[in-house]
């Protein structure tokens, strides 16, 4: 921190420095106090609702027990037998679908055996289900074709061998499948895929493994390209940005190379669609590449290069409606309570009750007429009673500009116009809390395999992403959808 000898000064730039000095303070005290809260508190956004009837522990005065009879009448009543959810854990809690594979074990009876069996009869069955796990669940294929020759000639026959996903490859299509999903579904890097072979008694080269996973992947690139096409096609997009790193770069003055920062940028379709496209920078050209062509409205954060991008577009030609989230308006008064509680307080509770707006029309099956009826019915008085209170908040004279409040209040107040869209377009979400829950294969990757190591490897991971996470949100198994797109894809002419 910065000092000043303040001995023989004026008496105003004393008080100059002081003010200045206080507000450093207090800059600090509210980054170590999010210091804290990251570290030790509650991450959750969610807004606490104190119950005024809950009681506080242990200061009740003990309150005089009531006198009673020690004779008591128990009433009739009837068990309520509730119906256990599928979920829970007990004793008979396993469950399994047809494709589980099953092995059925006769246990002896020994009253059936000996002398005095007949003396015995079996008149059911009862089965007991214990879940097994197998050391390796890899399993060598062996196709024996017959040669066979032309009696009277030297011809001969053999039967070609079944189709391949990839010519002359030893890995069958559940194989690609298989490694794809461990990859981007669970995160098991190919490394620890390819020792976890090596236990199985299965030798073969981890670049091997690479090179069939990246075959894969290609033969996945036209479909990938395709679901891209069809959601620009479509009305309303959601757009983020996540950081990855992604090779290496020689820094300057180091000898070392260092892991370059590149970030994936998700997009989220109308029909519940999701494109992970990379980029090797932050910048508002990849916006503008991956937007060309779309017409209709875009929900983004507030980060600056979509409104740039936005703005370039329709100068353009291209009819863009740029949407922002309020979940990140939110945050920003979130991260202001330490130091002004009853400004970021009144904040949130008015933006508390534009999601309870949202939570009844998630809850009604309302059309698109009758929820943009009620957004402005409901929503629309509480979004100006906010953006009043924040032309209010702007007159303050004891805000000062790197006050989190200030800078709250100047977030919202810059996309006002954005903030709003919603409210007229019944389509479009009021947050981007649906994208950013599909973009969380990146960041539990990272934790995973930390890097790509080529540029290539980013891009064909992201189209792997785009797949499996767009099979999630439609309840669509990845394994299966994999195995079977992959021998289609691999027998479908090229040209076409």
């Amino acid at each position: 921190m910065k000092t000043t000898r303040i001995s023989h000064l004026p008496a105003a730039e004393i008080d100059a420095e002081y003010a200045r000095q206080s507000a450093e303070n207090a800059q600090l005290k509210q980054q170590v106090a999010w210091f804290n809260r990251q570290y030790f508190g509650r991450k959750s956004e969610k807004v606490l609702i104190d119950n005024p009837d809950q009681q506080v522990l242990f200061t009740l005065a003990e309150q005089p027990k009531p006198h009673s009879d020690t004779s008591q009448t128990v009433k009739a009543h009837t068990r309520n037998n509730k119906r256990k959810n599928d979920n829970d854990v007990n004793d008979s809690g396993l469950r399994f679908s047809d494709e589980v594979p099953r092995q059925i074990i006769d246990v002896p009876c020994p009253e059936l055996e000996g002398e005095e069996a007949d003396n015995y009869e079996v008149i059911g069955i009862k089965e007991t289900h214990r879940l097994a796990q197998q050391v390796g669940s890899y399993v060598v294929m062996t196709y024996r074709r017959k040669v066979v020759k032309e009696k009277g000639t030297d011809t001969f026959v053999t039967p070609p061998a079944p189709d391949n996903v990839l010519e002359g490859c030893y890995a069958d299509v559940s194989l690609l499948a298989g490694l794809m999903v461990d990859k981007a579904v669970y995160h098991l890097p190919l490394h620890r895929q390819h020792q976890r072979m090596l236990d199985a008694g299965v030798t073969l080269s981890r670049s091997t493994l690479i090179h069939y996973v990246s075959k894969g992947i290609e033969l996945l690139r036209p479909i990938a390209k395709a679901m891209l096409a069809s959601m620009l096609s479509g009305q309303h997009l959601a757009m983020d940005e996540v950081p990855h790193k992604v090779g290496r770069i020689q820094a300057k003055g180091s000898a070392h190379r260092q892991m370059k920062q590149t970030y994936f940028w998700p997009i989220y379709g109308q029909d519940n669609e999701v494109a992970f496209t990379w980029s090797n920078s932050r910048s508002t050209q990849h916006a503008i590449e991956q937007l060309t062509g779309f017409n209709g409205t875009l929900l983004t954060d507030g980060y600056v290069a979509y409104t740039n991008a936005v703005n370039q577009l329709n100068q353009q030609g291209q009819v863009i409606t740029h949407a922002s989230c309020w979940a990140h308006s939110r945050r920003m008064f979130e991260k202001a309570q330490d130091i002004a509680p009853q400004d970021a307080k009144h904040a949130l509770s008015l933006i508390q009750k534009l999601y309870q707006v949202e939570k009844h029309i998630r809850e009604q099956p309302l059309s698109d007429h009758e929820k943009t009826a009620y957004r402005q019915q409901h929503s629309e008085p509480i979004v100006d009673t906010f953006f009043t209170w924040i032309d209010q908040q702007r007159q303050r004279l004891d805000l000062l500009p790197k006050h989190p409040l200030t800078k709250a209040i100047l977030y919202v107040h810059e996309r006002q116009a954005q903030l709003c869209v919603y409210l007229t377009h019944p389509k479009v979400s009021i947050d981007t809390n649906h994208l950013e829950r599909a973009l969380r294969v990146i960041p539990m990757g990272r934790k995973n395999h930390l890097f790509c190591w080529t540029e290539l490897g980013a891009e064909q991971l992201g189209i792997l992403h785009s797949l499996t996470v767009t099979c999630r949100l439609h309840n669509i198994n990845p394994y299966t959808y994999l195995v079977d797109v992959l021998q289609r894809v691999s027998q479908y002419p090229a040209s076409k």
